[in-house]
């Protein structure tokens, strides 16, 4: 809604839902996921419960998630007014950090949030410290083919996981390699090469390089060391040609198959 003071203001999320007796009345959950402590945050939760029942005129549920690292930081309301008029907001709220300590209850648990919340605590507690997070990083993902979680859950999951607890290439690589192991040993080829690493994003942020060298480790991995013409190819490829060509790699029987669409590989 247009405010000339204010400004504009985007909602993390907003949810419509109805009552299990079927009625037709409704309400509006709002869920604010705040990763950093902010004296104006009240405020703002306030802001955007009257302008949510403002435009809608419905009942409006907001609810903070507090995913920063300071202990003493629970915003829980707001409130302004004078001479027995009082307008403002108080909301529950939850903190991230109050779970450090029962990360092991988090462990068994099967709500599929337990896995978020516990990929967010290994990202704050291994910040500096690139093995932890690697150790921390392969945990959590074999933990989701441990669960018996659906085929998209993992997926979801695993994409939450490999976003939050980035690597440097050299870990990446070798988390990429144990992923493998994982899922051919458990034959649950469920995330391909192109979705752990993100090619599409790499290219925006001038990685296609990077990505190449991550999969021509996967290459070697599979077939040996490569050729010098198979390297000339690596380095030189777009984005598009990488990602078809990782997509092969769990089904490619020889090297000359993952490159079959290159004019440069001999069809005959």
């Amino acid at each position: 809604m247009r405010d000339a003071e204010l400004g504009r203001r985007f909602a993390d999320k907003l949810i419509k839902v109805r009552l299990l007796d079927g009625s037709e009345e409704w309400l509006l959950v709002h869920i604010e996921v705040q990763g950093q402590r902010d004296l104006a945050f009240a405020k703002r939760m306030f802001v955007y419960a009257y302008r949510l029942y403002d435009r809608y005129d419905r009942e409006i549920v907001s609810l903070a998630v507090l995913a920063d690292t300071v202990h003493g930081w629970r915003p829980d309301g707001f409130a302004v007014g004078r001479w027995g008029s009082r307008l403002g907001i108080s909301f529950p709220s939850v903190k991230l950090l109050d779970y450090a300590a029962r990360q092991a209850e988090l462990e068994t648990d099967e709500n599929p949030f337990a896995t978020v919340v516990l990929a967010h605590l290994a990202a704050q507690a291994t910040r500096g410290d690139d093995q932890a997070r690697y150790a921390r990083k392969l945990f959590l993902t074999r933990r989701l083919y441990e669960r018996g979680l659906t085929r998209q859950q993992i997926i979801d999951l695993y994409r939450f996981i490999d976003w939050i607890l980035r690597l440097p290439d050299d870990l990446e690589l070798q988390y990429t390699n144990e992923v493998f192991r994982i899922e051919e040993g458990l034959q649950m080829p469920y995330v391909s090469f192109v979705e752990r690493r993100g090619i599409e994003l790499g290219e925006a942020r001038g990685e296609v390089r990077g990505s190449a060298r991550l999969l021509r480790g996967l290459l070697e991995r599979r077939f040996g060391s490569l050729p010098p013409d198979a390297l000339a190819r690596l380095d030189d490829a777009d984005v598009e040609r990488l990602m078809a060509w990782s997509e092969r790699v769990f089904d490619a029987r020889t090297l000359a198959e993952v490159f079959v669409d290159d004019p440069r590989v001999n069809q005959g």
